[in-house]
């Protein structure tokens, strides 16, 4: 009776180490998974920092996170003093493609295009002749009293815009900067040989450039419209045509720096 009662007493002291066993591997796996799944929440908030999916949109980012309860317009300003004529000679010796005040955007400044039809040959013709001319130099030299700052860029034209013409108005401009990451300009250009398509429905397409010399990898995309509204119902209808979307998707991360101007025309412009 006495050995029975040992061996009970042995077969119970293993089976209570058997469960502290198996209690203890429990905990660790447990331990363990938790460390894992916090590594792997840290792992995925640390890798959201630096890595931004684009996702294609369905609808004008004005549509998704405007109120939709409420019509309410609002203005920033940002104001630089400047003096406010800012003269263009009508006499300029290359054709003027349109001259604007802008509007909306950076202000109090005066945008001009010019057309110089012979590439850079008919440029330094240009430039040449102004230098001996006496009126042109005096205006300069005036015009210099009247101005903050000034910048230019020589552009080309992409191939699958339209060659701006002169256009009857009343119209505001947009001119839309985009600043490209260098070496995209190409896969700009595909994307957008496409895309141009889908916005000729209220002949707003005005003229697309890009730069040569400036400021580089920048493209310039000019529109016109009626007023504001006809803006914004334009812009947003564009969403309603298949591949708009894709469009956006695949150049939005090619983009480094964006810029929008509102621009009204000056009593001068071709473009009204």
């Amino acid at each position: 009776q006495q050995l029975g009662k040992m061996a009970t007493r042995i077969l119970q002291s293993l089976g209570n180490g058997l469960n502290q066993a198996k209690n203890g591997v429990r905990s660790k796996q447990q331990v363990a998974s938790g460390a894992s799944s916090n590594r792997n929440r840290e792992d995925s908030w640390f890798k959201s920092l630096f890595v931004r999916k684009v996702d294609p949109r369905k609808d004008a980012h004005s549509h998704l996170l405007a109120k939709k309860e409420d019509n309410n317009l609002y203005k920033i300003q940002c104001i630089e003093a400047v003096l406010p004529n800012i003269h263009s000679d009508p006499q300029y010796p290359c054709e003027l493609v349109g001259t604007w005040n802008t509007w909306y955007g950076e202000q109090d400044q005066a945008v001009h295009l010019w057309r110089y039809r012979g590439g850079y040959p008919a440029l330094t013709e240009v430039m040449n002749k102004l230098r001996k001319n006496k009126e042109f130099m005096e205006y300069r030299e005036e015009r210099g009293k009247m101005l903050l700052s000034r910048r230019n860029q020589l552009l080309l034209e992409f191939s699958f815009w339209n060659e701006p013409v002169p256009r009857s108005g009343p119209n505001i401009y947009e001119l839309r900067s985009y600043q490209l990451r260098p070496g995209t300009m190409i896969e700009w250009g595909n994307y957008w040989a496409r895309a141009i398509e889908l916005r000729q429905q209220n002949n707003e397409a005005v003229g697309g450039f890009f730069s040569q010399i400036g400021s580089l990898y920048m493209v310039h995309h000019l529109w016109a419209y009626k007023d504001l509204q006809s803006r914004e119902e334009t812009r947003n209808a564009a969403w309603q045509h298949e591949g708009w979307d894709e469009a956006v998707y695949y150049t939005v991360p090619l983009i480094q720096h964006m810029e929008s101007r509102i621009m009204i025309p000056m009593k001068t412009s071709p473009l009204k």
